[in-house]
């Protein structure tokens, strides 16, 4: 199966707004497909401070120039700054997304709440959450969400739940090695998880040697030898969008030389026999180069 899935989180209101149309254009130059998973209500990205206590987050935002990438009005949203209502302002923007053949699906609704808080909420909140998200999805495209992608790789079981309850073709929330069916306590969820199976550049640059100028390379590494399921890799808005264009181009040129056919997260499911997807403990614990804690297939 030589295929890699680009799954494409949109945390912002300006990386919906300037990143997400470059990645759209990129895509289509290049003949790639991918699936776009959209942060749908406000921007609260300047709540993300509290994360300073969080062990290596001081670290990373050294390593990628946060500032850099996100912009000060973007930092100062939810605190200084009212959070802009992202589905509100670029509904239009995300339509054009889906109207130019792209699969779309869930990020969340408001990304900063989820990631800082959903690990150690109960069963009422996380639904409610989930379904701000799926109404307000609803809303700007005239249909259900299939598909769902959580904030920060950050769950807990009522959400994995929840991906069964919805009804949704598949989820991508967790880090892994290859597709499974999840379960959670040995509590199966019949909703199959599609994990993020490659690093991803913000966890790479400024690591081991790796920078601006080889982490295309160190990537291409990775792939060189295929895995017999494929591999799934999480791109930004922020950055791919934006200042890492160029890295991308390179991963994308790379990966397509390397013979892979580049496919939205939709593609990839449909090219697996699901009935065969092992079952796989979901667990919380540490990944190298990203702060915190993070839902890991076991």
């Amino acid at each position: 199966m030589k295929q890699i899935a680009l799954k494409i989180d949109v945390d912002t209101y300006r990386g919906t707004r300037e990143g997400v149309p470059r990645l759209v254009e990129v895509l289509q130059r290049h003949q790639a497909q991918a699936s776009f998973f959209f942060s749908l209500g406000p921007d609260h990205t300047g709540r993300a401070i509290k994360r300073v206590f969080r062990p290596g987050f001081m670290k990373k935002v050294s390593r990628t120039s946060v500032l850099e990438h996100y912009g000060f009005k973007t930092l100062m949203y939810g605190t200084l700054l009212p959070g802009p209502d992202i589905g509100k302002k670029c509904g239009e923007i995300m339509r054009s997304v889906r109207d130019a053949g792209f699969e779309v699906g869930i990020h969340c609704y408001d990304h900063i709440r989820w990631q800082d808080h959903v690990a150690g909420k109960d069963a009422a909140w996380t639904k409610r959450e989930m379904q701000r998200a799926v109404d307000r999805f609803t809303a700007i495209f005239g249909e259900a969400p299939k598909a769902h992608a959580a904030a920060g790789w950050q769950t807990n079981r009522y959400a994995l739940r929840q991906t069964q309850h919805l009804n949704f073709d598949y989820s991508s929330d967790t880090r892994g090695t290859h597709p499974f069916i999840p379960t959670w306590e040995a509590e199966i969820i019949a909703c199959p998880q599609l994990p993020t199976t490659l690093p991803t550049l913000d966890e790479l640059i400024g690591r081991d040697g790796i920078t601006l100028d080889n982490v295309a390379e160190h990537l291409l590494k990775l792939t060189q030898t295929p895995s017999p399921t494929g591999h799934v890799y999480t791109l930004h808005a922020e950055l791919e969008g934006q200042k890492w264009m160029p890295i991308f181009e390179q991963l994308l040129q790379g990966w397509q030389q390397q013979g892979y056919e580049l496919v939205s997260m939709h593609q990839y499911l449909l090219g697996l026999n699901q009935a065969d997807l092992p079952r796989h403990e979901v667990t919380m614990g540490s990944l190298e180069g990203r702060s915190g804690t993070l839902a890991l297939q076991s």
